[in-house]
């Protein structure tokens, strides 16, 4: 298949204009919107704006492609109908040279990221220079084999696209279902007992204030990078030695049905249930709360905590300067509303079969993710 392709550096397929270094005495609330690095990778970032005369060169329209070439590496497609300005350290795409799909494009400079990333200069604000940049080489197979490979890794993207959008509708339908059983916490126009959290839970602490000697293996070391996604996942992370880990555990010892909730950094505020027996121990950026299940299921609890009704209150204790950190006597004094534990137990029926439909989707997910992977691999690699 590839033996009519050629490898062309990326200096030889397109010119890449580089954006203008607008200072924050050029940002303004009115004009057109400045595209920073923040804009691309993520959408809720806020703009700003430009209200002047400027070289039609750094005008961004729609469907133009982008790359951020400092400090987060990524290419992206401008999709905005509003046309924005380009900030420097953002390349825009012109393809002026060889014909090229535009669509194969983008897959070929995301199968080089990683390639890119162990060329950066730079300690504050890591980069990758132009002539590295313009060095790197990518296939440039003829069109008609681009817009095959890209139908390919299209469908495949979009399959991985609709699984993730399933996974938040379910999400969406989870907190529905509370709302629609217990009605809103914070109105509590059901009339539901309030307790505080430290009254329905018989232990609130944390993990190990000391950071530890880290092993290559050994017990599992959770901290907030393992749960900010409101589920305990032991992907990257870190081990202490069996003896620490034990010792740790005297103390604070998560068990199966105990809530994790973040309560130091910019994650704050995020619970997760343990779901598992597996034996781990926990860093002081988790708080472990052991609830009293005569009284209160932990599904119940966990899918409350992660309402706003909970987080609204951590904001309001939050302490700190610079890391926000919300200390374990505001954590204890949360409002908690407190139906019949029968209802909330028919409640977490109705999640758990939500979790199970959520890893299938999950499950399926890795598996298209994997063959995008390989189907990546075997184009590009």
């Amino acid at each position: 298949m590839k033996q009519n392709w050629i490898y062309k550096k990326l200096g030889e397929v397109a010119t890449f204009v580089n954006g203008y270094p607008f200072k924050p005495i050029d940002w303004g609330v009115t004009g057109k919107p400045i595209i920073r690095i923040q804009n691309l990778n993520n959408a809720n970032a806020p703009y700003n704006y430009f209200n002047g005369a400027i070289d039609s060169r750094y005008i961004v329209n729609e469907g133009e492609v982008l790359i951020s070439w400092s400090g987060t590496l990524g290419v992206y497609e401008w999709n905005n109908h509003e046309s924005a300005l380009l900030n420097q350290h953002i390349f825009k795409v012109v393809f002026d040279k060889d014909p090229i799909n535009k669509g194969f494009f983008k897959y070929a400079i995301s199968s080089r990221i990683n390639e890119m990333k162990s060329k950066v200069h730079g300690i504050t604000m890591q980069h990758i220079t132009k002539g590295e940049f313009d060095n790197t080489t990518i296939p440039v197979p003829p069109l008609a084999d681009q817009s095959r490979i890209v139908a390919e890794l299209d469908l495949l993207q979009s399959i991985i696209d609709k699984q993730k959008a399933q996974l938040k509708e379910y999400d969406t339908l989870a907190q529905s279902i509370f709302y629609d059983m217990f009605g809103d916490p914070v109105d509590n126009e059901k009339g539901w007992e309030i307790k505080k959290l430290g009254d329905i839970c018989w232990k609130i602490t944390d993990g190990v204030h000391a950071k530890p000697k880290y092993t290559e293996t050994g017990m599992p070391f959770i901290s907030v990078v393992n749960i900010n996604k409101g589920k305990l996942l032991f992907d990257n992370c870190k081990y202490v030695s069996q003896q620490d880990g034990e010792s740790f555990n005297k103390r604070t010892k998560p068990e199966k049905g105990d809530i994790l909730y973040t309560k130091v950094g910019a994650t704050y505020g995020i619970p997760a249930i343990v779901d598992t027996d597996m034996e781990f121990c926990l860093y002081v950026s988790v708080c472990l709360i052991k609830p009293k299940k005569e009284i209160i299921d932990s599904v119940f609890l966990k899918s409350m905590m992660a309402l706003p009704f909970i987080k609204t209150q951590a904001d309001k204790k939050i302490r700190g300067i610079g890391v926000p950190d919300l200390h374990l006597n505001q954590i204890g004094i949360f409002d908690i509303i407190l139906p019949p534990l029968s209802l909330q137990q028919t409640f977490a029926a109705k999640i758990e079969a939500i979790e199970q439909q959520k890893t299938r989707i999950s499950q399926s997910i890795a598996e298209a993710q994997k063959l995008f992977d390989y189907t990546m691999d075997k184009y590009f690699g």
